[in-house]
């Protein structure tokens, strides 16, 4: 089973790519390995080793120990400014960004800083000359667009901070950060009307909210507490409700509806320019966390934090991030922070049970959450992570009373409680109890029509059990459409083509799937058993000596050793309706049961616009370079290096292996059988 980590305020966004390197993240008292650091090479590389483990504690410590060999070298003083700011040590960072304040390719993190330090100084014309740098992406545009805005309001009024922003020109996925901040500047100068107007033409742009939809929903709750502060209770709940036919269940949203509704005090996200400059900072970080830049995630966030120190949303997505770079700890540490009083308070303990669940430490975990829920026996947030956690334990009976309990607290349910239905249903099902299962995902579609996940488990339990063949692909077809970059859904319709017998379907999908989660065992396993059934039995047993290595459970990994050796038996031998437990296991939901207890923001497909140019840049050439194949170039293999990773790391993706082995043909009997130092032809 895949890791129960779960978040509750889930973030989508446009990925990136960061200089700080993010590894496999690892839990610090395993990490922790002697080292010996009495030379700067020692303190060097401890300080690298320790960044690629996400351990920044140590990587801070070390790069400190180096810069003392050598007080003068840029990089490393990069390097330390970076993981202190990333660490959360804000003010520790600021002499280093003084240091790097006219190095052109740091200056948008050494001066972004520093003008953080003049807003919470209220020096805002500092804080406009530090925003003014040399190497200006389309991202660092809009950051230090909106941040002299939210000066120009501190330094004069709203009105010049609106002048500012109508001259702040970019791409076509600015209009809802821009817009969103002029709702923000009007409200904060009491432009009532300008601001309705602004906060009602963000509403309504619900394609940009699909490229960034914590954006939007942040945007949607500001205007439903802007209004509700002035007196408009109904107009506050109808924005919400607009809001929510966006994404359904979102926490947050939840809990300021009932403080709405209950006629309790709604705070202004935004009331005054250190706040909106916070914002800007948060709105960005939320926007990139899309996967694979969580290190940059978590830089932007702690900008943010500095200026708001407190700030639960803020705290919450840094603990959802440590997450994602799986670091239960850290995480619980964020939760920790949120206050007391915080409305998001409730969320981060549910959030420190499952976090406690991953560190193994699973009875403690039960009885964190089982107290939370005793406080509160109709949160079904609380339900779902208790059955989260269960089903962690493969204890799905357990499970399956919980959600149980958890639908006879429920009056009339209505869509915001589909998923707990759906987690029912995948209880009934791991439990082999099909009649008990089947109706609980219909129920989940009732309620939720056409939400992915259902649509993708409900359909491939279908296929895999021989029954409503073509139903059950048009679900998983529907889910794919739905959800286009979702590896785990794509993989799902490629493994239903493989076992229906359509294999050149099968490949077409499932190298799709791969390509996007170029990291997952089992999807590399599948596309490995496609290949051997359309005769490309040499790029098969590639695909089994990837996903062996990539620490597959051991059941899985079995499967995939035996493959290795024998090869899959003969079709006539094999009945489509039958694979592996593992396999069957892992395809079929997008995340396994726990992944998204409470709410599910959509991710919907990338709009233009949603990652930085540089970004576009590499996957187009990346693309192009297929086409050099015919100019090979010289490359010395690195200790630990695969076809895989070499074609990853000169390519920017993983499957231009097979050109690799053009230029190489003594690999293809063996392609893992590098070594270190060897010499190999690439494309250029």
């Amino acid at each position: 089973m895949r890791r129960i980590r779960a978040r509750l305020l889930a973030t989508v966004g446009m990925a990136v790519a960061l200089a700080l390197t993010a590894g496999a993240g690892l839990a610090k008292e395993e990490a922790a390995k002697p080292v010996a650091t009495s030379s700067f090479s020692g303190a060097f590389l401890a300080a690298r080793s320790a960044e690629l483990e996400n351990d920044l504690d140590n990587a801070v410590t070390f790069y400190e120990r180096a810069l003392s060999y050598d007080p003068d070298n840029r990089d490393l003083q990069q390097s330390l400014l970076l993981g202190l700011i990333s660490n959360g040590s804000f003010d520790k960072a600021l002499p280093y960004a003084e240091k790097l304040k006219t190095v052109p390719e740091v200056e948008r993190f050494s001066r972004l800083a520093l003008a953080v330090d003049a807003f919470r100084k209220e020096d805002y014309a500092k804080v406009q000359d530090w925003l003014n740098i040399v190497l200006e992406s389309d991202l660092d545009r809009l950051i230090n667009g909106v941040m002299a805005a939210w000066a120009k309001v501190g330094a004069e009024n709203a009105d010049a901070g609106l002048k500012h922003l109508d001259s702040l020109n970019g791409p076509d996925w600015y209009a809802l950060f821009t817009g969103y901040h002029r709702a923000l500047m009007a409200a904060v100068g009491g432009k009532h009307e300008e601001a309705v107007k602004e906060f009602d033409a963000v509403l309504n742009n619900v394609a940009a909210g699909g490229a960034a939809p914590e954006t939007y929903m942040r945007a949607a709750e500001a205007y439903a507490g802007y209004l509700a502060g002035g007196g408009d209770k109904d107009g506050a709940l109808k924005v919400l409700d607009k809001a929510e036919e966006f994404i359904t269940g979102r926490a947050s949203t939840v809990l300021l509806r009932e403080r709405i509704e209950s006629g309790n005090r709604v705070d202004a996200i935004v009331g005054n320019p250190a706040q909106g400059a916070s914002e800007i900072l948060l709105n960005v970080a939320t926007a990139l966390n899309r996967g694979g830049g969580e290190s940059f995630v978590r830089l932007y966030l702690q900008y943010a934090l500095a200026l708001r120190p407190a700030n639960d949303e803020i705290l919450t997505q840094l603990g959802s991030v440590a997450e994602q770079q799986n670091q239960p700890e850290a995480a619980i540490a964020f939760y920790e922070k949120v206050p007391e009083a915080s409305p998001l308070r409730r969320i981060a303990e549910l959030q420190i049970g499952l976090n406690l669940a991953d560190l193994d430490r699973k009875e403690e975990a039960i009885s964190h959450i089982k107290a939370a829920l005793e406080e509160d026996p109709n949160d079904m947030r609380a339900y779902i992570a208790l059955g989260s956690v269960y089903a962690s334990q493969e204890n799905y009976r357990a499970a399956a009373e919980v959600y149980e309990q958890a639908v006879k607290r429920l009056e009339e349910p209505t869509r915001e409680h589909w998923n707990i239905f759906y987690q029912r249903g995948i209880a009934y099902e791991r439990l082999k109890e099909w009649p008990k299962a089947e109706p609980n995902f219909h129920k989940a579609l009732e309620l939720y029509p056409n939400q992915p996940q259902v649509l993708n488990y409900l359909g491939y339990s279908w296929v895999d059990m021989g029954i409503h063949l073509e139903e059950g692909l048009e679900l998983i077809k529907t889910a794919v459409e739905l959800r286009p970059s979702d590896g785990y859904i794509v993989d799902s319709l490629g493994w239903a083509y493989y076992r229906l017998g359509q294999y050149e379907d099968a490949v077409r999908e499932l190298e799709r799937a791969v390509s996007l989660k170029p990291g997952d065992p089992v999807l590399n396993d599948h596309l490995g058993d496609a290949y051997w059934r359309v005769g490309r039995r040499l790029e098969a047993t590639f695909q089994w000596s990837h996903a062996r290595d990539l620490d597959p459970e051991p059941d899985l990994l079995a499967s995939v050793s035996k493959k290795l050796e024998e090869g899959l038996p003969p079709e006539e031998d094999v009945k489509v309706a039958q694979a592996p437990a593992a396999a069957k296991d892992a395809v079929r939901d997008t995340a396994d049961t726990p992944k998204e207890p409470v709410d599910d923001a959509e991710e919907p497909a990338d709009a233009a616009g949603d990652k930085p140019q540089e970004t576009e840049d590499k996957a187009k050439g990346a693309e192009a370079s297929v086409k050099d194949a015919a100019q090979p170039a010289s490359y010395i293999v690195k200790p630990g290096q695969t076809l895989w990773s070499i074609a990853v790391e000169r390519f920017g993706d993983g499957n231009r292996y097979r050109d690799i082995l053009e230029l190489n043909p003594q690999l293809r009997t063996s392609p893992d059988s590098l070594h270190p130092g060897q010499e190999l032809r690439l494309p250029q």
